[in-house]
C-alpha cells in the first residue's frame, strides 16, 4: 500500500490496496489516521459489489441511515446510488450534490463521513470539490472569530434560502427526519480539536437569536471566506475510486459539467458521527 497526497491541505490518494481482501490491523489503523489527518481518503482501483463496500466502509464506523431511501439500493438499503439519470416530478435532471453543503447536517448527530463509490463515470467532468472549513476558520481574523463563537445554527431538511432544491421526503422518511435541529457556526473536530466553520446554504434556516438582516449576509461572508480556492481540493473522479469525506470540517458540491447522455453511477454510504459541539 502507499500513499500520496493531493494537496497540501485535503486528500491523501491510496493505491495498492484490493478491499476485496480483509486488511490488516496495522492496514486499517494506518487508513483511519491518514482520514484522519488529511479529511479526504481516495483509494483507487477498487471494484466491489454492495456488500464488499459495507465490509469496506466499516472499517472506518458504523453506518449511518440515509434520510431519504427513495434512493436505497433493494438488494443493500443501506447503500444508495447517486445517479444523474433521475428527474424533479416536473421533468428537470437531479443532480445531487449540486452547491456547497456538508451531508445530512439537519440530523441531530450527523454522520462523520460520506463514502462514494465510483461504478460509471461520464467521459470527462463531473468533479467533486471540496472546501477544508479548518484552513478557513484558520484564516479568518480574530474579530469574525470571537463574533461566530457562540452562534448556533438552525439547520431544516431544506432551507428556504437555498437556491439549490432537494427531492422531496416520504411521508415516512418525514416522520424520522428531525423538523429542526442546533448546531454551532464554529465546530471542534472530536478526533483532532480543530476549529472549523460549521455551516450548510442548503440546511441552515437561521442563527438562533438572530433577524434574518443580518444572520444571512453573515452566512454569505463565511462560505465565500470558505469556497476561495486555496481552501479547495477538486476530486477528478476515475472508475474504481472509493472516495471518503469528513462531513465535520469540509463542505463539498458535484459538478454537472458533463454529458448527461452518459451516465454517472455511484454508490454512497454514510458513517454514524456525534453531536456536533
Amino acid at each position: 500500500m502507499q500513499m500520496r497526497t493531493l494537496s497540501g491541505h485535503t486528500g491523501v490518494e491510496v493505491t495498492g490496496l484490493d478491499l476485496r481482501e480483509p486488511p490488516t490491523q496495522e492496514t486499517v489503523a494506518a487508513l483511519n489516521t491518514a482520514f484522519s489527518d488529511h479529511s479526504v481518503l481516495v483509494i483507487r482501483d477498487q471494484h466491489l459489489s454492495p456488500p464488499q463496500v459495507l465490509a469496506a466502509v466499516e472499517l472506518f464506523g458504523a453506518v449511518f441511515h440515509q434520510h431519504n431511501t427513495k434512493f436505497a439500493l433493494p438488494e443493500c438499503p443501506q447503500i444508495h446510488y447517486i445517479s444523474n439519470q433521475d428527474f424533479f416530478p416536473d421533468g428537470r435532471r437531479y443532480i445531487p450534490g449540486e452547491g456547497w453543503h456538508t451531508d445530512h447536517s439537519n440530523d441531530t448527530r450527523p454522520p462523520k463521513a460520506t463514502v462514494l463509490h465510483a461504478v460509471q463515470l461520464p467521459d470527462r467532468g463531473g468533479d467533486t470539490q471540496f472546501a477544508n472549513m479548518q484552513a478557513a476558520y484558520d484564516a479568518l481574523p480574530e474579530r469574525i472569530r470571537e463574533r461566530i463563537a457562540p452562534l448556533i445554527a438552525i439547520h431544516v431538511y431544506q432551507s428556504t434560502h437555498s437556491a439549490r432544491k432537494l427531492m422531496g421526503l416520504s411521508e415516512a422518511n418525514k416522520e424520522r427526519v428531525p423538523n429542526a435541529v442546533l448546531h454551532p457556526i464554529t465546530r471542534t473536530h472530536p478526533e483532532t480539536g480543530r476549529k472549523a466553520i460549521y455551516i450548510n446554504p442548503i440546511r441552515i434556516e437561521g442563527i438562533l437569536g438572530m433577524d434574518h438582516k443580518e444572520a444571512l449576509p453573515l452566512l454569505d461572508d463565511l462560505l465565500e471566506h470558505a469556497t476561495q480556492p486555496r481552501f479547495q481540493y477538486r476530486h477528478q473522479w476515475k472508475p474504481g475510486d472509493l472516495t471518503l469525506w469528513d462531513n465535520r470540517c469540509l463542505l463539498h458540491k458535484a459538478n454537472g459539467d458533463y454529458d448527461h447522455a452518459q451516465t454517472r453511477y455511484l454508490y454512497r454510504v454514510m458513517l454514524q458521527g456525534s453531536v456536533p459541539n
